[in-house]
């Protein structure tokens, strides 16, 4: 087969996949905002017979409960996807076109979802690890995050009381020679991953180890237990 042949099919396969990515996105959002648009249509309704103010600043107010209620729904119905598409990334080397690198796009893709359009009001509340959960991270107890530039989830392991500090991003992918790489990040309990640092795949923190603020921890990395690590 030619080069040219080649790159017509893979671009082909990720146009197509792309609009199937598209659609789906149209089914999870539209079933996420159903619950705060039957809200906002029933504060409408509840509305039709004040004052022309009071009416529009109810509507305001029914707006900003159905975003929230959006926000929470699509939780739920992004991890249930992920639950029910059996979404569990194994670690290994996959070709740019198989299923298993599908499988890591599609995860991600969802991921996107809540990152890009409510994430901001989630962090440092129980409901961003729940989110992390539902996406098939391992969490300890009482684990703060405080970043929604975290990715594969499902490789993701983080100990008791442990902090992803903001802007910090944690990754557990690669692409290496047309090739996509997918390892395990591992950080253990009581562990500070600091602001604007960067985790790539394959590290593992020590249990009590602090990642200072914007080090980079490089693939495969071991941070020992109780050091602070400031990057090489």
């Amino acid at each position: 087969m030619s080069l040219g042949i080649r790159y017509l099919l893979v671009a082909g396969a990720q146009l197509v996949f792309t609009l199937a990515l598209y659609f789906l996105g149209v089914l999870i959002v539209g079933t996420a905002a159903f619950p705060g648009a039957v809200l906002w249509l029933w504060v409408w309704g509840k509305a039709a017979e004040i004052s022309f103010h009071l009416r529009v600043l109810a509507v305001c107010f029914g707006f900003a409960a159905a975003y929230f209620l959006y926000g929470l729904s699509l939780i739920f119905v992004v991890g249930a996807l992920r639950i029910l598409f059996r979404l569990n990334l194994k670690e290994g080397s996959y070709p740019m076109v198989c299923a298993e690198t599908a499988r890591w796009a599609l995860t991600n893709a969802l991921f996107l979802l809540v990152t890009v359009t409510f994430m901001d009001f989630i962090l440092l509340t129980p409901w961003a690890a729940l989110f992390f959960r539902l996406m098939g991270a391992k969490l300890g107890k009482n684990v703060q995050i405080n970043s929604k530039f975290c990715a594969d989830l499902p490789l993701l392991e983080i100990g008791d009381n442990s902090v992803i500090g903001g802007h910090a991003t944690v990754i557990g992918h690669s692409f290496e020679r047309d090739r996509l790489i997918l390892k395990k990040v591992k950080i253990g309990r009581n562990v500070v991953i600091g602001l604007n640092s960067i985790v790539l795949p394959g590290a593992e923190i020590g249990d009590g180890a602090l990642v200072a603020a914007a080090a980079i921890v490089p693939k495969e990395t071991r941070v020992p237990p109780g050091t602070t690590y400031f990057g090489k």
